[in-house]
């Protein structure tokens, strides 16, 4: 099972010269699953503080036309997120794409607030979930970004049966605190986890950082993107997930 991850640059707009340089990229590699950064089409509106209805409504336009761009590669699987309309505020709602179809996977519940990235000002949801899905034949969780620093999500999803979480991510220029969150995830749940980035800097900033990076079940890093590499392909050893989950920290419950 060969899992792609990337780093996109910031504001990427489907079908410009960005878009079909990665997409030509994307097509010399065979993958069986992608999975994209967070948001990935479109300026980040969340580092204005205020919310504005009109930049929302352009967001969600650049993920439709995004959306269809997706669809044009030639990827079984592919992993992402979008802006959908919740109420008065927006959701962030990643999902997969199989065969043309659009499978909700999780809404993000985890929103940070500080310069750069004012999400709870931008995102909301009633949503509750944290459930697993099968993605080419892979029980796959969904982790938003900030929501890999709760290592009980990733204790319930490999409770759940899951095999790899993923972390789409839109993050600044430091990476440990996540390098270290990711590790933990896989330690915690037996799990790969995988975790895209943005790259780059928008009229607002702030700076994203790139490094989008792989762990395998026992934490240790497999693999990180860069400037010369923004598409890294790892190998998926089920046999070693399950393994993993057998042994320690896994198996061990909670006593009350």
């Amino acid at each position: 099972m060969r899992v792609g991850f990337v780093e996109w640059p910031e504001n990427l707009i489907a079908d410009s010269e960005q878009w079909v340089q990665l997409a030509d990229d994307l097509s010399k590699v065979k993958l069986d699953i992608l999975v994209t950064n967070e948001l990935p089409f479109g300026p980040w509106i969340a580092s204005v503080p205020d919310f504005d209805p009109e930049a929302a409504e352009f967001s969600l336009a650049c993920h439709r036309a995004g959306l269809e761009a997706l669809k044009g590669l030639n990827i079984p699987a592919i992993i992402s997120s979008r802006p959908v309309w919740e109420g008065q505020r927006l959701a962030n709602e990643a999902f997969s794409l199989e065969g043309g179809r659009v499978k909700h996977l999780h809404t993000k519940q985890y929103f940070p607030a500080e310069p750069g990235w004012h999400e709870s000002n931008w995102y909301a949801t009633q949503s509750r979930d944290f459930e697993p899905a099968v993605v080419a034949g892979v029980s796959v969780g969904v982790l938003l970004c900030t929501e890999v620093m709760f290592n009980e999500h990733a204790r319930h999803y490999r409770k759940q049966g899951a095999e790899l979480i993923v972390v789409p991510r839109a993050t600044g220029i430091p990476v440990h605190d996540f390098l270290t969150a990711g590790a933990m995830a896989a330690i915690v749940s037996g799990c790969y986890v995988v975790s895209p980035n943005r790259v780059g800097e928008g009229p607002n900033g702030p700076t994203f950082g790139g490094k989008g990076f792989a762990c395998g079940p026992n934490g240790e890093l497999i693999g990180m993107t860069s400037p010369e590499n923004p598409l890294v392909v790892i190998d998926l050893d089920i046999a070693s997930v399950k393994e993993h989950q057998k042994g320690y920290p896994c198996y061990v419950t909670e006593r009350i």
